[in-house]
């Protein structure tokens, strides 16, 4: 896996150099730059151009949202994580609505932070239960007229399945009985087929098109 360069956004420095810290114990994560406020972070993201920018939720001048749906406009290739301490999903569904990766909070051990950043890096962390509910809530159930031919084959339907139940890529290919990487390129597939990006997306189209309320077959 290519180097992964870093932005990290947060209005307490001793949160910064924290969260520094904690990158710094996997070679695959290289810092580039910090920022304190939101307004800085596009900024930065402008003249260095990250891969993955680790965004605090609320900041003074130009809080985590505005500046995740700024850069997402203008940079649409840049991941971003939202970091936070406080367990309300409320915030964290309407920065993955506007095309945030994943989240974090605070709270959780450096080793599950890298675990969970790997994870995202190559496509690969589920959403938790509940913000895939809070998506379903955002999303009523089709219309049989307005739902349209799905170009998906049978294998790769389940796979839809078990990634909107919150599934890893290693946990599916456990309950399927094939490999990882057979569950990698199915997925490329996926999102190719539906012209999508990431398993945030893949899991609205699931939710949107009542696929996701389906049991998943073992």
């Amino acid at each position: 896996m290519e180097l992964v360069r870093v932005l990290v956004v947060d209005d307490h420095a001793h949160a910064r150099e924290a969260i520094c810290t904690i990158l710094s114990e996997d070679s695959l994560f290289e810092v580039i730059g910090t920022a304190k406020n939101g307004q800085e972070a596009i900024e930065l993201t402008e003249h260095w151009m990250p891969d993955l920018i680790l965004m605090d939720v609320q900041m003074p001048d130009m809080d985590g949202l505005e500046a995740t749906r700024q850069i997402k406009l203008r940079f649409p290739y840049v991941m971003i994580v939202m970091v936070t301490v406080s367990d309300d999903v409320t915030y964290l569904f309407e920065a993955l609505k506007q095309g945030a990766q994943g989240y974090l909070r605070k709270n959780l051990s450096p080793s599950t932070w890298l675990e969970y950043l790997r994870a995202i890096v190559s496509d690969d962390a589920p959403l938790s239960k509940e913000l895939a509910y809070r998506i379903l809530q955002e999303f009523p159930a089709p219309r049989s007229e307005d739902v349209q031919e799905n170009p998906l084959t049978a294998r790769e339907l389940e796979i839809l399945q078990w990634v909107s139940a919150g599934y890893t890529n290693r946990e599916i290919a456990e309950q399927l009985g094939i490999s990882d990487q057979t569950v990698k390129n199915h997925l490329k597939n996926i999102l190719q087929k539906l012209q999508l990006e990431n398993r945030v997306q893949l899991t609205r189209y699931a939710l949107e098109s009542g696929l996701a309320g389906r049991k998943p077959r073992k």
